[in-house]
């Protein structure tokens, strides 16, 4: 199989012509570049994106899911918080106003849901809004509340408490956690002083009308990540406690709060009916309530013509809830974003198959599969094949947050009309190594500017022919 990418004509439109021995040559285009004050414009970068992967799609077939056995192949758990003086700022504030929160936020929130509905989003994240707690502690802290040691577990509200009181004297931090908000906010942040227009970025979920609630959507907001559901009325916002050993190892407390209710209505699904790409986080998975939801919300992005993302998120939620990840990666997903011990959780393999056989076999269910190996580099898997993408060098810190960082660099490059595969893995791996090289999981404002500068600068000088071979796992330099 070779990919080969040549310029079209005067339009300034790619073109990507796959060929594989036994088929016919398929052909994608995306535009390279676009007026973001044409309307007509806008439109058709929504058409062709969507073009790319609905002729890229396979027929799926789940019935031999758990049966394959790959022959073909060599033989992140939510993220704690960083939290600066700012952060406490808000959150004390939040606190102060408490007494009449309640009737402020739900106006303000429903004022602000009627006056975003009928705009248009570039990507929609659905998944769970939880503060983080982030604290380090000893051994004896978490002996002494009967915790084992580097495990992630649901609890209660009177456990959260008692392990909160616990921490009374502790130094920690508060910050708008979550996979799935780190991915977002790193988009935003690469498209906001980009060559080309910013992106409207985006989320639902589901927090309450409590000061964290208040805490949360205030800390998205000044990233320039809308979200778009209003709080649920004395509803409790989720929260992860993170408690971090002297080892490094993370601990890990989830109250789910009202985060385990995401309900789909008729406001949701208008914001969806105008979104690019429909990005749904797993760990929505393990809240029962939400299957619905997230089929629905799927089927409502299917028929808008709206692109569709799935993180896997966690291994454990992925074998817990094996099925329903599979009834909505195998019928309406057109991206699946992995690390390889979620990739091979989802194909059901052993511990000992190779992350490229992983991304070789979802690609034939998913358009696009991206499949992060750490240290060891990544994949991208398009029609039963693997672009391996070498790490950008970098000296480890955190490595907390990069495969939510890697995801957004692949989104980025596609809604900026990358059609190279390689040159998308790559914007991805460097975006990844930079949230690894710091402390904390956030891409950073100004490196953000830098990557996104960089990266218009060789989409815009690389010309020409570039002949790929994809058949041997590797692909010529962007």
């Amino acid at each position: 199989m070779s990919v080969s990418l040549v310029p079209i004509s005067s339009l300034s439109h790619i073109r990507i012509t796959t060929t594989t021995t036994n088929s016919s040559p398929y052909l994608f285009s995306f535009p390279s570049t676009s007026n973001p004050n044409c309307s007509s414009c806008s439109n058709s970068n929504t058409r062709i994106i969507t073009s790319f992967f609905t002729r890229l799609r396979l027929p799926r077939s789940l019935s031999s899911c758990r049966s394959f056995t790959p022959h073909d192949g060599p033989q992140h758990f939510q993220q704690d918080g960083t939290a600066s003086d700012e952060d406490d700022e808000l959150l004390e504030e939040a606190q102060q106003q408490q007494q009449h929160q309640h009737q402020l936020v739900e106006d303000k929130d429903k004022d602000e849901t009627h006056e975003v509905v009928f705009s248009s989003w570039d990507v929609l994240g659905l998944g769970q809004a939880m503060v983080d707690f982030s604290g380090m502690v000893d051994d004896q802290f978490l002996v002494n509340l009967d915790l084992e040691k580097g495990t992630r577990k649901l609890v209660n509200h009177e456990v959260r408490g008692r392990v909160l009181r616990a921490m009374d004297g502790c130094t920690y931090k508060a910050a708008a956690g979550g996979s799935l908000s780190n991915t977002l906010v790193a988009l935003a942040r690469l498209a906001s002083k980009a060559p080309s227009r910013p992106l409207n970025v985006a989320m639902a979920g589901s927090v309450g009308s409590d000061p964290l609630g208040g805490f949360y959507r205030a800390k998205l907001r000044r990233a320039n990540v809308h979200f778009l559901s209003a709080p649920i009325k004395d509803g409790t916002t989720g929260t992860v406690i993170v408690l971090t050993t002297p080892d490094a190892q993370r601990t890990m407390l989830a109250y789910q709060g009202t985060s385990s209710t995401v309900n789909f209505d008729q406001c949701l699904a208008k914001i969806i009916s105008n979104t690019k790409i429909l990005v749904v986080e797993g760990y929505l998975f393990e809240l029962p309530d939400t299957i619905k939801t997230i089929k629905q919300a799927c089927e409502e992005a299917c028929r808008s013509g709206s692109l569709v993302a799935v993180t896997a998120s966690d291994v454990s939620c992925i074998e817990r809830h094996y099925d329903e990840y599979w009834e909505i990666v195998g019928n309406y997903a057109d991206i699946v974003f992995a690390n390889s011990d979620e990739a091979r959780a989802l194909c059901d393999f052993a511990s000992e198959e190779s992350p490229v056989a992983a991304a070789r076999y979802l690609s034939h269910f998913v358009s696009l599969v991206s499949v992060t190996d750490g240290p060891r580099g990544s994949y991208i898997g398009v029609k039963g094949e693997a672009v391996y993408i070498p790490p950008s060098p970098c000296v480890p810190v955190d490595t907390c947050g990069a495969g939510d960082a890697y995801a957004s660099g692949v989104l980025y490059s596609i809604l900026r009309g990358v059609s190279d595969l390689k040159g998308m893995g790559t914007l991805a791996a460097r975006i990844a190594a930079t949230v690894v090289g710091q402390q904390g999981t956030r891409l950073g404002v100004q490196d953000a500017v830098k990557l996104a500068e960089s990266f218009a600068f060789h989409l815009g000088s690389s010309t020409g022919n570039i002949q790929s071979d994809v058949g041997s796992d590797h692909i010529s330099s962007f």
